[in-house]
């Protein structure tokens, strides 16, 4: 997939980048079926006041209901088409099953219309093919990586990432992550083989303020020029540094690099090596 540039003509498309969406089907529409309403919150709880910050407005949105789990196994399917999904900034591929169920997956890199997939035990180690972590391969590339068994993917999920099995040890296999973290997760783990695609997407440029507003983004305003009584960072005459040690929030927490991790997560034990240890 390759990015498109603009002609200089408008402030808005000097520095504007976008997909040229090579992948995508231009023909597919959404599979109404597997489409779910999308409720905007304004960032507001349930009292009608904000918990977060900065988001509001945007275009309408349906959910796509991806299969995290891929529980239906031993099944082939054929990819029917690949997909935008607005929600998320990997591709999705549309599953049709022998026995007529539909089903959306995160779209591996180079999976295309046509192509066979399969969830299983015993299947071929093939891209878009998921199968537990206890007959991968050592050294292959996985994603959509379940942290407990039957709960569903919760690693490697946006575009262009994977993480590579490094050995297992224990009944647990080792998996080098994105970040360069060193995790342990159950052998009984299901993966998906390959990495994820649409690997362009991170050189994308929004290249004006309204392409944010599209995504429900509302501005952000910098503390310093705010007034003392607004922010911490703001007052001072002209432009005037921090005055902290550290930046901090609105309401005084370190911000930039302050750990917010709990020091006895029990989840620390599955971690051999941080990514801050490269």
């Amino acid at each position: 997939m390759g990015i498109k540039r603009f002609k200089p003509r408008s402030a808005g498309s000097r520095f504007k980048t976008m997909s040229t969406f090579e992948e995508i089907d231009k023909n597919a529409k959404p599979e109404k079926s597997l489409l779910a309403k999308k409720k905007k919150t304004g960032g507001r709880n349930v009292y009608g006041r904000i918990t977060t910050r900065h988001i509001g407005g945007g275009n309408r949105q349906h959910y796509r209901i991806i299969d995290f789990k891929r529980d239906k196994r031993m099944i082939p399917a054929v990819v029917d088409s690949i997909q935008y999904d607005p929600n998320r900034t990997a591709n999705i591929a549309l599953l049709h099953y022998v026995d007529g169920e539909k089903r959306y997956i995160i779209a591996p890199l180079d999976l295309k219309k046509g192509d066979k997939v399969i969830a299983g035990d015993k299947v071929e180690v093939k891209i878009g093919n998921a199968m537990p972590l206890a007959v991968v391969p050592v050294g292959s590339m996985v994603h959509n990586i379940e942290m407990q068994p039957g709960a569903g993917a919760k690693i490697a999920r946006s575009a262009g990432m994977y993480a590579t099995l490094a050995g297992r040890d224990n009944g647990y296999a080792i998996l080098k992550m994105p970040s360069g973290e060193t995790r342990r997760v159950p052998e009984s783990c299901y993966a998906t083989i390959g990495r994820i695609g649409n690997l362009d997407h991170e050189l994308v440029s929004l290249g004006k303020a309204g392409r944010k507003r599209h995504m429900g983004i509302r501005p952000t305003v910098r503390g310093v020029v705010m007034n003392p009584c607004d922010h911490p960072h703001g007052g001072g005459e002209g432009k005037s540094p921090v005055g902290f040690a550290s930046p901090v929030s609105p309401w005084g927490k370190k911000t930039l690099g302050h750990k917010t991790r709990k020091q006895n997560k029990p989840s620390n034990r599955f971690i051999l090596s941080r990514r801050d240890k490269k």
